[in-house]
């Protein structure tokens, strides 16, 4: 099957000379197969998989492609005339968890609002019933409660700030959704008593993230879904957020399904009992794979080949390397001191610690000690109280928080920095980071990963010695995070510079550094940061937070053991959190 998307936001017939219409073989011969009206359109009968429309759209807004030989069946859903097209659903499990992991535009949340009822199926136009298309499938009881309006369903959302705009207190919020009388066991196991007075408008996203997240599981229904619910939570908030949903499953004599999408595969693989993986060419067409246990599909996701389905989505698999042996050159980029430096009701102090070059640093640590003040200091952007930072080389950063104040395409934002018409630019930024798409949308417009991506490119392109990035994979898919800390490594490896890198991914920092700055104590009242060995402060890290890692033996990632299980226990009796100790 043949399918041909056309970007409509990136489609611009008034600032071209058509030229997809023009290069078109089926249109020279006679026939309509690529013409314009508002947008360009393609008649996919028609068209013989030629690219020629693909190569010559200035906007790159054109995509053609060829799905799996073995998809036979018609999409669930197709959005518009060449638009996104989803294939197959995903099951829901009662008593179980069921995880959800792919790429970015694969169709995982539209799969959501299907299944929850918010999006009627159209079958890409075709008289199908629903419950016939899935006859015989695992899940056919499901759709025929959900067509009868028998289902009840609670869909956590992934954009968590429309919630800013509700002006009540999150008390208020809460008791007003605790439909299961779950409100005390929700606040402690979230850890949401320090903020029940506030509104949720004076809430910080990962304080709203867990607010959402407690209402979802409060709320009384017979499915629950969690779209991407580790967004903005630290560490020790997504392994709580993890426990607080899989513990959804399990109550109630297991009469709640419920399903998890997310790009943190640590916290996947420790709340799914069964995986989907989605494929395809984003924002073109998705396919939901089989239900695989949590182990296989995340494994088959990393691999990129579904050895049951035969079919191979990804030419090469996502490979994740053992803890590399600490190398420390001669020359030092970047020192400090003990530091110490206090805000009203909090106090940080770091111990003494340097940055030698080709060095890559992680720095971990809960929301609230000081990580990103830290970062602050060594940009030089606030100073500290006291101690001393010596820096003889020049540093680029990239905060936390990013701006889209101007209104200016990403290309005009990029050749602030850069030449982006540089082959070697190309090569080591715009390729990794996939930004070629993105030059003519307007930065106001971007997707939140999209405009992370752009912030890195941004941040890379200055020429400096130290890159100091804070927060680098919010809102990327585990294919980009990946990509990324492939591009961060080989930058401190071939560009003599040295990478102090802020994150919460674990899979991320353990991929991409050398050593970890461990950020501990109290939040938003006191913290101490010192430098470690990886392994070690891993170690500690996760000691603190009750939860233990090991090696998968088929791909080298590190997998989160589930919570009390022989591997867990025994590993917390040993003292070995973390896999590499």
């Amino acid at each position: 099957m043949r399918i041909a998307v056309i970007d409509r936001d990136l489609c611009k017939p008034k600032k071209c000379s058509l030229e997809c219409q023009k290069v078109c073989p089926i249109n020279r011969a006679g026939e309509r197969c690529c013409w314009v009206e508002d947008k360009a359109r393609i008649d996919e009968s028609l068209c013989v998989g030629c690219g020629l429309c693909v190569k010559k759209c200035p906007f790159k807004a054109i995509s053609v492609v060829n799905t799996p030989e073995q998809l036979k069946e018609t999409p669930v859903h197709r959005y518009e005339n060449n638009g996104f097209a989803l294939f197959r659903l995903p099951f829901p499990v009662y008593g179980k968890v069921t995880g959800i992991v792919g790429a970015n535009g694969t169709g995982k949340s539209s799969a959501m609002k299907i299944l929850s009822g918010e999006l009627k199926p159209n079958f890409a136009g075709k008289e199908m019933d629903l419950v016939k298309a899935f006859r015989g499938s695992e899940i056919q009881n499901y759709l025929e409660r959900l067509v009868a309006a028998k289902i009840k369903a609670v869909r956590k959302p992934q954009n968590v700030e429309e919630f800013s705009k509700y002006d009540v207190t999150v008390k208020e919020i809460l008791l007003k959704a605790d439909e299961r009388h779950k409100y005390e066991k929700i606040i402690h196991a979230l850890n949401l008593k320090n903020i029940l007075d506030r509104k949720l408008s004076n809430l910080s996203g990962g304080e709203l993230q867990r607010v959402i997240i407690a209402i979802s599981i409060i709320r009384d229904a017979d499915i629950y879904f969690f779209d991407e619910p580790t967004s903005f939570l630290d560490v020790s908030q997504r392994f709580a957020a993890a426990k607080a949903i899989r513990s959804l499953a399990n109550e109630d004599n297991g009469k709640h399904a419920v399903l998890v999408v997310d790009h943190d595969l640590a916290v996947l693989d420790m709340v799914a009992d069964f995986v989907h993986v989605t494929f395809g060419a984003p924002s073109v067409y998705g396919i939901f794979s089989r239900p695989y246990t949590a182990r296989v599909g995340i494994n088959n996701y990393i691999e990129g080949f579904l050895k049951n389905e035969n079919i191979r989505f990804r030419a090469e698999p996502l490979k994740f390397h053992a803890a590399r042996a600490e190398k420390k050159e001669k020359e030092i980029y970047l020192s400090w001191s003990e530091l110490s430096k206090s805000y009203p009701g909090f106090s940080l102090t770091v111990s003494e610690g340097c940055l030698y070059k080709k060095q890559v640093i992680g720095i971990l640590g809960e929301n609230g000690t000081g990580k990103t003040t830290f970062a602050k200091m060594l940009a030089g952007i606030e100073k500290p109280d006291s101690g001393s930072i010596s820096c003889p080389k020049t540093i680029s950063y990239k905060s936390q928080y990013l701006s889209q104040d101007e209104d200016i395409t990403v290309a005009e934002v990029l050749k602030k920095v850069t030449n982006i018409n540089s082959d070697t630019w190309k090569i080591d930024i715009a390729a990794p980071l996939e930004l070629e798409r993105l030059y003519e949308k307007n930065i106001r417009e971007l997707s939140g990963g999209e405009l992370q991506r752009v912030a890195v490119a941004v941040c890379l392109s200055r020429a400096a010695d130290v890159y100091l990035l804070d927060e680098p994979s919010a809102f990327l898919d585990v294919e980009q995070r990946i990509a990324l800390a492939k591009l961060l490594r080989k930058f401190a490896d071939t560009k003599d510079c040295a990478i102090l890198v802020i994150d919460h991914d674990l899979l991320f920092l353990s991929y991409l550094a050398d050593s970890c700055i461990l950020f501990s104590g109290t939040p938003s009242i006191s913290a101490h940061a010192e430098l470690y060995r990886l392994e070690e402060g891993f170690n500690k890290f996760l000691s603190s937070l009750g939860v233990t890692f090991r090696r998968d033996e088929d791909t080298g990632r590190p997998r989160a053991n589930k919570p009390d299980s022989q591997l867990d226990i025994e590993q917390k009796k040993s003292g070995k959190f973390w896999m590499n100790l």
